[in-house]
């Protein structure tokens, strides 16, 4: 098994290689959440790096309901204007014959609380985290679930006939539909909340939907948590029923990740809570890559393929998830940000790529004693996350990374940016 190994998926579709680059939030869209020409940029020259699978970052069903400022989002029917930026973006990023798929989600409850006071999730259970950035949800009522499912399937169909050669629907990292998949966050009663039958209804009354949309040859890919890594949040033992639900339902390809903001084990950072463990089995390979022994587990039981993202940086690593079953493709995120042609060099027979982000630091060395402090570390964390914002953001203006840039240069200038954006989309929006 190689890394230029192709993969024919369920519905037919081949990928021309085994490496994706995996969804990053670009934060480049207008103030009407249409795609611009940044974005164009930056996806043409991911396009030219080598990857058989791109994966956009989050788009929105609901423009009250970001992940960020600055994320496309589809606000009712989108104009002719949406649709042609769209199709640019598209055309941009599959330049190369690589497939372009949309990633598209809803924030629930952790929608920023700049963007909305009272965003809507399954349950009033409000963000376990220090600082009021995210306000009090307002549960759903059954109306506009059904109503948001819907939004999910027309959102899917738009991003096909904008282009998109695919679509995956974000079930993890705690937006909505993994709202919806933990107890924690669940505390329904009726039909969507208790039983995992129950929680998993909204993503899988979403897949039929889009299913039903965009016809059988589309490729339909779910993000989805391993586990929450939370006590009394969804486990591992949910996550491979809800993986063997998706398998019956015919989605072809589930990229296994896993964390939520309070605990965000996606980004290898620890959070406020002690994480906690599942019943998997460890194997060295877990000490690279995050996620792989979940899926690895997975793929015992299941035939469906997965993608696994978090933490490869060693071709040697990612051929051996490919060969051991830990994974049929390989996410890559973060050092796309640092070498745009990161996947042309691994698949031409580059070892390692560079960990970038163990040399970012938000605090002078002389204050590293504060890391000794749970919040501290989960602060410098965080802002270490807005210095691949601000490569994005060079990336998509300019054509070119900006390494020199210092974390909290990026922190600042990220800070700004959304804040601008913002208010330039009320008054867009008014």
């Amino acid at each position: 098994m190689r890394l230029s190994n192709t993969l024919k998926l369920p519905c037919g579709a081949v990928l021309n290689n085994r490496i994706a680059k995996a969804a990053m939030t670009e934060g480049l869209a207008d103030p009407l959440g249409r795609p611009t020409p940044e974005l164009q940029r930056l996806y043409g020259i991911w396009s030219d790096g080598g990857a058989g699978l791109h994966i956009s970052g989050n788009i929105q069903i609901d423009a009250d309901h970001l992940e960020r400022p600055g994320n496309v989002f589809f606000d009712g029917h989108p104009d002719a204007e949406m649709m042609t930026a769209l199709q640019f973006w598209t055309k941009a990023a599959t330049r190369n014959g690589n497939h372009f798929w949309a990633q598209i989600s809803h924030a629930g409850r952790q929608t920023m609380r700049a963007v909305n006071r009272h965003p809507k999730a399954p349950s009033a259970v409000k963000l376990g985290l220090p600082g009021g950035q995210f306000g009090t949800p307002v549960a759903l009522t059954e109306d506009e679930i059904l109503n948001l499912i819907g939004r999910f399937g027309q959102a899917a169909l738009h991003c096909k006939n904008g282009g998109f050669t695919g679509v995956q629907i974000h079930a993890a990292h705690g937006y909505l539909i993994s709202q919806f998949l933990s107890p924690r966050s669940n505390q329904r009663t009726d039909r969507w909340g208790g039983s995992l039958v129950n929680r998993a209804r909204f993503l899988m009354f979403t897949i039929n939907t889009v299913r039903t949309l965009v016809g059988p040859e589309f490729p339909i890919s779910v993000k989805l948590n391993s586990a929450d890594f939370q006590r009394g949040g969804f486990a591992f033992e949910d996550s491979l029923q809800v993986a063997r639900w998706l398998q019956d339902a015919g989605v072809d390809l589930v990229e296994i990740s896993g964390g939520t903001y309070e605990q965000p084990k996606l980004l290898g950072i620890q959070g406020m809570e002690e994480e906690e463990a599942q019943n998997v089995a460890d194997t060295t390979l877990s000490r690279e890559a995050y996620f792989v022994d979940f899926a690895q587990a997975m793929k015992a039981e299941l035939k469906i393929p997965f993608m696994v993202t978090g933490g490869f940086r060693s071709a040697s690593a990612m051929v051996q998830a490919l060969r051991n079953g830990g994974a049929d493709v390989i996410g890559l995120a973060r050092p796309l940000c640092v070498i745009t042609e990161a996947p042309k060099r691994l698949l031409g027979g580059t070892a390692m790529l560079p960990k970038v982000e163990n040399q970012l630091k938000l605090l002078p060395e002389w204050l590293s004693s504060l890391r000794k402090i749970k919040m501290v570390r989960s602060v410098e964390g965080f802002a270490t996350q807005y210095w691949f914002y601000s490569q994005i953001y060079a990336l998509g203006r300019t054509g070119r990374t900006a390494p020199n840039m210092t974390v909290f240069a990026a922190l600042r200038e990220v800070e700004a940016y959304q804040k601008n954006w913002l208010k330039a989309s009320r008054a867009a929006r008014a």
